[in-house]
Parts: structure tokens; C-alpha cells; sequence
């Protein structure tokens, strides 16, 4: 019996030979485990290991019976088992002891699976204890791998691309949306402050103006939202001219009311929802405080010159209003009513102050008549083109010419000239007295129009060239083989003018009887080109008011009597979707408390004010920004244009509902340029 147990051991000591290599099983030395009992806690007593390690037996961690009963359960409870053969017995599970669970880890972990692979090729299959630890053990280790590489994030975009989601992606939108509104809203009302646009370019032109729209094109944006709200306030400023600063800063202040409901766990749903039902409610009673007097010529020529007046109060030209507001009546009247603002052109002239500034009626083009040339024409004919007057050359493409004496070069020369003579005939058959040309006339061609008795205009610019080609009647016209096929252009009288110390050519008399011109006068360059921005929303709102005769007050009237009115029904709704029209409200409420800073007065006490009249049922009470109080808008004439108003009211909502629906944002990656094989 003794030597069948020495044979026994020796067969051990060789097929364990591989697993022990290093003296080490699972990253733990042989010595440590027999010798340390902290080390494993297998169940075994000390003089079972001492006997193991007489009897040269495989010195390893052996797990006790019912680590491998727990083993085997937790391999039953998984999808994959490494021995389904064994019988499937009833189990006791392990005393739970606080550090049991990971002391039981420690022991089936295995750290590489290059040594875990080698360890399970290297046993014994006959050893049933020894194989169905390790295998277990394996099993449980792979299994957990298996769970880990499932919860590891999975990218799917290309690499440069980038996403932030839900609160990171909603956060990033408010915040940039919010910045924005902060940006102009210093500019809000009759006393804002005015921005300075330096660029960065090599001439570095400086631009002072309190405009939105214009202070927002100039900067540039990463934010997302941002451009939202940027886009926004351009097609504020094309539709009606006006507001753009108030749309930007009323969609800025809905998002920052919806980041406080959404910190309070009011989802984004629920707050558009109650917005909605407050849109419609602030739109109701706009449409039901306005006022028109469309019928009535004297009362609506007034109410346009409230409009031009509240306009021109937040602009540079505030302290000229009267005489600009008259310009600009005067100027949208001519139309009668179409609203083509081409018809009105506005030239700028350095020299003199802003009240030399007039309007005339007829049309300017900054140009001057060329040498020899008639200085006055009467009851002209005008042919308006766009075409090469310079030398005709006698080419072709690619191809060179050699001549062998300069006298075959005065032939070529003399060829050119036919043509371009050729091309002149052709223009005068059309029977004109008077050829404007988009691009350059050279000098022989203008000898042959001063010859003919036609007064020749060049480099005419495409914008004057467009708007002389509508207010004469005519067409731009490219070739002139069919002078029946061209429509020329008529007025009355022609002439050079001088503004200041510049030559100017002056059409009066012209076919579309409602065009006209305002003369600019400044000191500076940047006094007139503000003084054109400031012009030019003016007139863009008067156009907008002759086609919508209705009219609203202003000076926070509006908004407050809007925020009364969904104050009212926030009362009567239920439920979660009243919070979001409080907001909504508050919100409203925020652009008269913005006027109201930006003139430097209390503006929670005139706020206060405000809203206590229009409890009161005082519904045309504003913000007297002159005297710092409140008062009739209708007394002090602050008037604006309904449609104005109900564009900022629609667009801000929109563009706040829109922002708040985002829960991700994903920046694609860029596009890589490809190389272009095939090179010119």
C-alpha cells in the first residue's frame, strides 16, 4: 500500500509538473500557499497541507467541497455550462461574510488567458478536482469578461465626430442661446447702448451700431443654438425690417425660464405644450388690442409718423427723428402702396450734418458724364447694358499670331477698331440719346458715342444699374443685333448735379413717377452708414404698415398686456402646463424690465407700476422713457407696428421650442479632401 501511494505521488509530480512551473498556480506561489493559511481560505487545516506537501502531491490552492458546490450553482444560473455530464445536485451556498463573496474571487480570478488556457491544456483530464476547478473557474472568468464587454460604450460615428447627449447636449443649447440675448440686449430700447464692430481683416474697418441683426452677422458662432437664434434675427430684419433685437432677446429669456422648469424635473414636452397654449393666448389679445386706421388718411399718415418716430428712438438718428420720421413718410407714400423699396434709393455724401439730409424726387446714380459728351439731355432715351466696350480683339482661343513687319500689327489694330465700330452702329440704330453701360467704355468707343451726340455713362454700378433699369421702365440688355427686342428706358431730363464736391447725374421725370432719392449728409463715414441702417428699418417697417394698416403701442405695452393675459389663463389651466405659461409670461415681462435698465431707472418698481395699471384695466400704459415713469402710449404717440410685433412674438416661440426639443448633439466629422488624380 505504501508503494502504490509513492507511485501515486510520482504520477502526480509529473503531470503537475507544467501547472506549478515557477512554483506558482494563479499568480500564487506554491510556499505561500502552504505555508500561509490568510492566504486561502480553502477549508484545509494544517495538517492536511503538511501531508500534501510530504506526500510531494501538486501543491495548489485546491477549493474545499463547497466552494464547488458554490461554483457549480453559479454555472447553472449562466447560459453556458463547461461540464454539462455533472449531475446537478442540491447545494449548500457559502456562509456570507461581509469580504466572503471577494475572498472567493480572489481565488477563481485568473489574471491572463494565455495562462489559463495553458494551465487547462497541462492537467490531467483523469483529475476530476483539479479539472473541474479550473474549468469553472475559467468559465466564471470568461463570463465576466463577456458582461464587461458588453457595457463598454460602442462609437459609432467616424473619428473627428463628436456627441453630447441629453442634459450635456440640452445645457450647451441654453447656455449658448442665453449668451446671445446677453449680448444684445444692452441695445434694447430708446436708450441703448451702441456696440462697436472691429474686423480683423487687413483694413480693419470699424463699425458703431446698436442694430441686432447687424451686430450678429458680424461676430462669429460655434454654438449650435446660437446660429439658431442668429438666423432668426436676419429673417427678422428681411420680412419686416424691425425687431430684431427684441425677437433675440425674447427667445433668450423663454430658455432661461425653461432650464429653471427643467431643473425641477418638468419635462421639455410638457413645457411646449403649455408655451403653445400661451402663444396663442398672447396672439389673441394682440390681434384684439390693435388698432386700424387704414380708412382714414389723416389719422394713418400720423399713426406712420409715431412708427417712424418709435423706430428712429433707439437708433443714432434719435435726435433728428422728426426729420427723418418725415423723410421716410414721405419716401413710403410715393410707392402707393406697392412697397418695392427699390424704388427708393439712398446715396451717402461725406460733408455737412444730418439734418442736410433731404429727399429728392427723381434719381441720383454716382456717376459723372464722360469727356465731350452732352452735359443735359431732354426727354431721353435710355439704353441700359451690360457688355464689353473695350477693344474687340480678333483672337483665337490658344492660338498665337506672327507677323513679319509692324505693318501687318496697324492691320490688326485697324480690324479691331471695325469691329468695335461695327458694335457702336449697332447701338445707335436703336435710335437712343443716352447709353449707360454696366462695364468699361474705352476711348474709342466713347469718341464714337460723343460723335453721334450720345451721352455715354460707364462702370455703372450693378445696384444703380438695377434700379435705374425699374424706376426708367427699360431692360439691361447684352446683345443688340434686334433693337426691336430692347426696351429703353425714358425720363424726362437728364442732367449733372453736385452734392457737396462730387458730380452726380440726376434723372427726373422718370416713368415710375413713385421713385425717389434720400441724400445722407455726415461728418463720418461711420455717422452714415448707421444713419442708413437706421433709415433703412424704418422704411422697411413703414412698407410693412401701408400693406397691414393695424397698430399696437409701444413701450412695453404689449408685452405686459400679453403677460396679463397668460398670467389669466395660467390661473385657470391644471396641471404642470400652467407653470410653463407663467413662464411664458415672465418672459414677456422681461423686455419692458430690459428698457427699463438700459435707461438706468428702477426698473422693478416701473415694472411693478406697469402691471398694476394694467390690472387696473389701463391696457395702453407703457414706459415713459423720457421722464423715467409710466403713462398713455396713446398721449405720448409711441405707436408700433402690429406686424412687427406679432413676427417677434411667432418667431421667439418657434425658435425656443425648437431648441428645447434637442437631447443630442452630433458634429460630424470633417471631410477629407480627396486627392485629385487627374490634374488639369
Amino acid at each position: 500500500m505504501e508503494k502504490e501511494k509513492e507511485e501515486a505521488g510520482a504520477e502526480d509530480q509529473a503531470s503537475g509538473g507544467a501547472a506549478v512551473t515557477g512554483g506558482c498556480v494563479n499568480g500564487v506561489s506554491a510556499g505561500s500557499a502552504g505555508t500561509n493559511p490568510t492566504d486561502w481560505d480553502t477549508g484545509y487545516d494544517s495538517d492536511e497541507r503538511k501531508e500534501a506537501s510530504s506526500n510531494n502531491k501538486l501543491a495548489r490552492p485546491s477549493l474545499d467541497h463547497r466552494q464547488l458546490n458554490y461554483i457549480e450553482v453559479e454555472m447553472e444560473r449562466g447560459s453556458d455550462s463547461s461540464n454539462p455530464q455533472t449531475p446537478k445536485t442540491p447545494t449548500t451556498p457559502l456562509p456570507q461574510t461581509p469580504t466572503r463573496r471577494t475572498e472567493l474571487y480572489s481565488v477563481i480570478d485568473i489574471e491572463r488567458t494565455a495562462a489559463m488556457s495553458s494551465l487547462q491544456k497541462a492537467l490531467p483530464r483523469d483529475d476530476e478536482t483539479v479539472g473541474r476547478d479550473l474549468r469553472s473557474a475559467a468559465a466564471l472568468y470568461n463570463r465576466g469578461n463577456m458582461a464587461s464587454l458588453s457595457l463598454a460604450p460602442v462609437n459609432i460615428f467616424r473619428p473627428g465626430a463628436d456627441e453630447e447627449k441629453a442634459e450635456t447636449a440640452r445645457l450647451s443649447s441654453f447656455i449658448g442661446a442665453i449668451a446671445i440675448g446677453d449680448l444684445v440686449k444692452s441695445t434694447l430700447g430708446p436708450k441703448g447702448m451702441d456696440k462697436i464692430l472691429l474686423s480683423s481683416g487687413r483694413e480693419g474697418s470699424v463699425t458703431v451700431t446698436n442694430d441686432g441683426a447687424t451686430i450678429l452677422k458680424a461676430i462669429g458662432i460655434d454654438n449650435p443654438a446660437a446660429k439658431v437664434l442668429v438666423d432668426m434675427s436676419k429673417v427678422q430684419d428681411d420680412e419686416v425690417g424691425d425687431g430684431t433685437t427684441s425677437v433675440t432677446v425674447l427667445a433668450a429669456e423663454l430658455l432661461r425660464e425653461a432650464e429653471l422648469l427643467i431643473a425641477k424635473k418638468i419635462h421639455p414636452q410638457i413645457i411646449i405644450s403649455g408655451w403653445r397654449k400661451a402663444t396663442q393666448a398672447a396672439r389673441d389679445a394682440l390681434r384684439s388690442a390693435a388698432v386700424d386706421h387704414g380708412n382714414d388718411e389723416v389719422k394713418f399718415r400720423e399713426d406712420l409718423m409715431n412708427i417712424a418716430r418709435t423706430t428712429l428712438s433707439s437708433k443714432l438718428l434719435t435726435h433728428h427723428k422728426e426729420h427723418f420720421s418725415n423723410l421716410a413718410v414721405q419716401a413710403v407714400l410715393r410707392l402707393k402702396g406697392s412697397g418695392n423699396l427699390e424704388a427708393i434709393h439712398v446715396i451717402k455724401k461725406l460733408g455737412g450734418s444730418l439734418t442736410d439730409s433731404y429727399l429728392d424726387e427723381g434719381f441720383l446714380l454716382d456717376k459723372k458724364i464722360g469727356v465731350n459728351q452732352p452735359k443735359r439731355i431732354e426727354n431721353a432715351k435710355i439704353l441700359i447694358a451690360n457688355t464689353g466696350m473695350d477693344t474687340d480683339k480678333i483672337k483665337i482661343f490658344g492660338s498665337r499670331v506672327r507677323v513679319d513687319s509692324t505693318a501687318k500689327i496697324a492691320e490688326i489694330e485697324q480690324a479691331e477698331k471695325e469691329k468695335m465700330k461695327e458694335k457702336v452702329e449697332r447701338i445707335l440704330k436703336h435710335g437712343i440719346n443716352c447709353f449707360i453701360n454696366r462695364q468699361l467704355i474705352y476711348n474709342y468707343p466713347e469718341q464714337l458715342f460723343g460723335a453721334a451726340g450720345v451721352m455715354a455713362i460707364e462702370h455703372a454700378d450693378f445696384a444703380g444699374v438695377e434700379r435705374l433699369a425699374l424706376v426708367t421702365g427699360g431692360e439691361i440688355a447684352s446683345t443688340f443685333d434686334h433693337p426691336e427686342m430692347v426696351k429703353l428706358g425714358h425720363c424726362k431730363l437728364i442732367e449733372e448735379v453736385m452734392i457737396g464736391e462730387d458730380k452726380l447725374i440726376h434723372f427726373s421725370g422718370v416713368d415710375m413717377g413713385e421713385a425717389c432719392t434720400i441724400v445722407l449728409r455726415g461728418a463720418t463715414q461711420q455717422i452714415l452708414d448707421e444713419s442708413e441702417r437706421s433709415l433703412h428699418d424704418a422704411l422697411c417697417v413703414l412698407s410693412q404698415t401701408v400693406k397691414e394698416t393695424r397698430t399696437v403701442f409701444g413701450g412695453g405695452c404689449s408685452e405686459m398686456l400679453m403677460a396679463k393675459v397668460v398670467t389669466d389663463l395660467a390661473i385657470r389651466t391644471p396641471g404642470k402646463e400652467a407653470v410653463a405659461m407663467e413662464s411664458f409670461a415672465k418672459a414677456l415681462a422681461m423686455l419692458p424690465t430690459i428698457i427699463a435698465d438700459n435707461a438706468g431707472y428702477d426698473s422693478a418698481d416701473l415694472v411693478a407700476q406697469l402691471r398694476a395699471a394694467h390690472v387696473e384695466g389701463k391696457t395702453t400704459y407703457g414706459l415713459d422713457m423720457v421722464n423715467g415713469t409710466i403713462g398713455d402710449m396713446v398721449e405720448l404717440g409711441v405707436t408700433e407696428s402690429f406686424q412687427v410685433k406679432r413676427q417677434v412674438l411667432l418667431s421667439a416661440a418657434e425658435a425656443a421650442e425648437m431648441i428645447l426639443r434637442v437631447d443630442n448633439i452630433i458634429k460630424a466629422a470633417p471631410r477629407k479632401r480627396v486627392p485629385d488624380h487627374h490634374p488639369c
